[in-house]
């Protein structure tokens, strides 16, 4: 039997170790897909006899590392609308249903053989958690913010967990999805502390806002045109406390970390760390993973299919492959909204820079594939 090598795994054996298979080379494709991209396929050698016969492996899904050839790495971060539908109502039962559609387009990815992390924001469901314990108070203690970040954490990766490994299965990929809580450190005399920026919770109208800002101390801000948000601190993230966990886990599950750009903490001078009141730039976040895991694609899906300049004007330009140059340029020209699509390009263009060769993309979710093909999306690359 040709396959009983490839079977049992045995180091140094190969298809040609057996009789040589008259294949087709899909099934070729089909018997490596099944094998050698199932949990713990990095830890494997790749049959020569793949190598041999001129398979070529070297496209966009994978790479050569030594002998061997590699899954390409891919962290993905989630934009809100992946979560919460503007049309759904803001029930636990409702973002579970925006959750399983966006799982089905994850899962699509993965069966293409991709390995990934995801990443995602929490900026409406830290807010509701946050108003929840403030209007409990006569009757239980409010709970600080970084503690409701991390609740946010787990009942959104609870919801993730369980969309996106229904949807593997129903595409006969059994593969595990995990979810981590992740503690990402930030620097305590970060100027961000002085400028809240980023949004949390619902939209108020003006009048909401000027009463929320008079009683409970909020700072609140307009948010491009769709109502008035309360604005908390957005620290540069500096280094994610279970980065080594989250390395340990990746041959072996889809990680889901980093939840809402991490649990907010800064190390005090005993080694100890303390949460703080803000919430991490999700994008941020998702960038210093990418480099951390070494990964290939950094993956950014919002609501657009791609970025654009002179954004809602009549000579607006969708923009397609971009320089690292022309984003930069694009940034400081104002080209992008602040809190909306600059964190994103700013995330994008960091990544780049710190290697060159990679590359970042920028589209919504349900072009996330054709992105991924070269059909879509900002695609930013260091030239």
């Amino acid at each position: 039997m040709y396959f009983s090598a490839v079977s049992a795994g045995i180091p140094g054996k190969s298809c040609k170790d057996d009789k040589t298979p008259n294949f087709k080379m899909q099934e070729i494709l089909h018997i490596y897909r099944l094998y050698y991209m199932s949990p713990g396929a990095s830890q494997r050698t790749f049959p020569a006899y793949f190598l041999e016969i001129g398979a070529d492996f070297s496209s966009r899904e994978h790479h050569r590392k030594g002998s061997r050839i590699m899954p390409e790495r891919i962290v993905i971060a989630l934009g809100g609308n992946a979560l919460q539908s503007r049309d759904s109502g803001a029930t636990a039962e409702a973002q579970l249903e925006v959750v399983k559609k966006t799982s089905g387009h994850i899962a699509q990815i993965s069966q293409r053989g991709y390995e990934m992390a995801v990443v995602h924001g929490n900026g409406p469901q830290v807010g509701r958690i946050v108003l929840a314990s403030e209007a409990a108070k006569d009757v239980a203690p409010p709970m600080p913010f970084d503690v409701c970040g991390a609740m946010s954490q787990g009942y959104i990766g609870y919801h993730i967990q369980q969309a996106l490994k229904y949807a593997l299965n129903s595409r006969n990929r059994n593969y595990p999805v995990v979810t981590l809580a992740t503690q990402v450190v930030v620097d305590r005399s970060d100027p961000a502390f002085q400028n809240p920026t980023k949004p949390i919770g619902a939209f108020y109208t003006a009048e909401e806002a000027r009463q929320l800002e008079r009683e409970r101390g909020y700072t609140m801000r307009e948010d491009a045109g769709r109502g008035w948000r309360r604005v908390v601190p957005s620290p540069i993230p500096r280094r994610i406390v279970e980065i080594e966990a989250i390395r340990l886990l990746w041959d072996h599950a889809i990680v889901v970390a980093c939840g809402g750009g991490g649990i907010p903490v800064v190390e005090n001078p005993d080694g100890t760390l303390e949460g703080v009141a803000a919430v991490i730039d999700k994008d941020f976040a998702a960038e210093l993973l990418a480099e951390a895991v070494g990964a290939d694609v950094l993956l950014i899906l919002t609501e657009v299919e791609k970025a654009a300049i002179r954004f809602g004007k009549p000579d607006q330009e969708d923009l397609g492959h971009i320089s690292l140059a022309e984003a930069a340029r694009y940034a400081a020209e104002g080209q992008f909204g602040v809190g909306s699509m600059l964190p994103k390009v700013e995330a994008a263009m960091k990544f780049v820079r710190s290697h060159p060769g990679k590359k970042a993309i920028i589209t919504s979710l349900d072009k996330a594939l054709d992105a991924l093909d070269g059909k879509t999306g900002t695609v930013v690359t260091f030239a």
